[in-house]
């Protein structure tokens, strides 16, 4: 039942089943399925339906209350026993870049500190993982910055600015990356996820029409395609282990550089445990050691 408390809360929050479900990644059909297996579990209607739209009724306002409350207890069932304690579970979401990243390094003074904490390490995209937080799957998560407002109850902290370049490869001559982009095949940041959605802000911006290739979520996908000589990319220049490839090049955009933000996100209630509040000063530090060795 707490698959359908977080759907009904998600239809609450943001209007329609319609747009709940394109926040949870299901139908709208799934999510009336799931709202209606509630209801006849609880035994009363939530909303008044009308042919488009559904209200919440007053059975309902009383139930959205109790529901994240429940919610609340759910996600702190695997909280330290004692906020002193180095025991217990911490539940950390970070996409793909951070996790070969800045997250390794925080972790190593974090274990110190904590040596017998259990952690469990989420991989996802940023949407998702914001969903997870929100529900009370996580006890933080390390993504790009939302394109959009945040809720009242999470709370946000920057951590690094990471410029884009153009990356082309390497045996591709020239350095006017407006004319490279548009001569060569494009390969696109994927334009749902937030880092694709600031390069689809810039193409805009610019009024730069693009040969249209491939779409991929990952950005040393991205890079291994243009190595493989399939195309140009807009992608951050993350703060990876590996350089790039010696058959890559990263042509800056000079004045025109935009910037994907990573930082830390956290539900404002959990900011205040010591474990979580000690794993964010850990990412702070290793962000800025990262800055200082990179000359930035």
């Amino acid at each position: 039942m707490i698959t359908e408390l977080r759907t009904f809360i998600a239809v609450t929050r943001h209007g329609t089943f319609a747009a709940a479900g394109e926040r949870l990644g299901l139908t709208q059909s799934a999510v009336s399925s799931q709202i209606k297996r509630l209801e006849e579990s609880l035994g009363f209607a939530l909303f008044d339906r009308t042919r488009r739209a559904a209200t919440l009724n007053e059975a309902g306002a009383t139930t959205l209350a109790r529901a994240e409350e429940l919610l609340t207890l759910f996600g702190k069932l695997g909280d330290l026993p004692d906020q002193a304690s180095d025991g217990g579970l911490l539940r950390i979401g970070a996409i793909a870049s951070v996790q070969s990243s800045l997250l390794p390094r925080a972790l190593v003074p974090l274990r110190q500190k904590y040596p017998t904490l259990r952690l469990s390490l989420v991989p996802g995209v940023s949407m998702h993982l914001m969903d997870q937080l929100d529900a009370g799957e996580l006890d933080m998560a390390i993504t790009i910055r939302p394109p959009f407002g945040l809720l009242p109850e999470l709370d946000w902290q920057t951590l690094v600015h990471e410029p884009f370049v153009l990356l082309v490869p390497a045996a591709l001559k020239g350095s006017d990356w407006r004319a490279l982009l548009q001569a060569q095949p494009f390969l696109r940041y994927e334009r749902t996820s937030f880092g694709g959605r600031l390069v689809e802000r810039f193409l805009r911006d610019m009024q730069l029409s693009v040969n249209e290739s491939m779409e991929l979520d990952e950005i040393q996908g991205l890079v291994q395609l243009v190595a493989n000589g399939l195309g140009v990319a807009l992608v951050p220049m993350v703060q990876a282990p590996d350089p790039l490839p010696a058959n890559v090049r990263a042509v800056s955009l000079g004045e025109h550089t935009f910037y994907r933000e990573i930082g830390i996100l956290q539900r404002s209630a959990k900011a205040g445990r010591p474990v979580v509040a000690q794993l964010a000063h850990c990412l702070r530090d290793a962000a800025q050691n990262a800055s200082k060795a990179s000359g930035v």
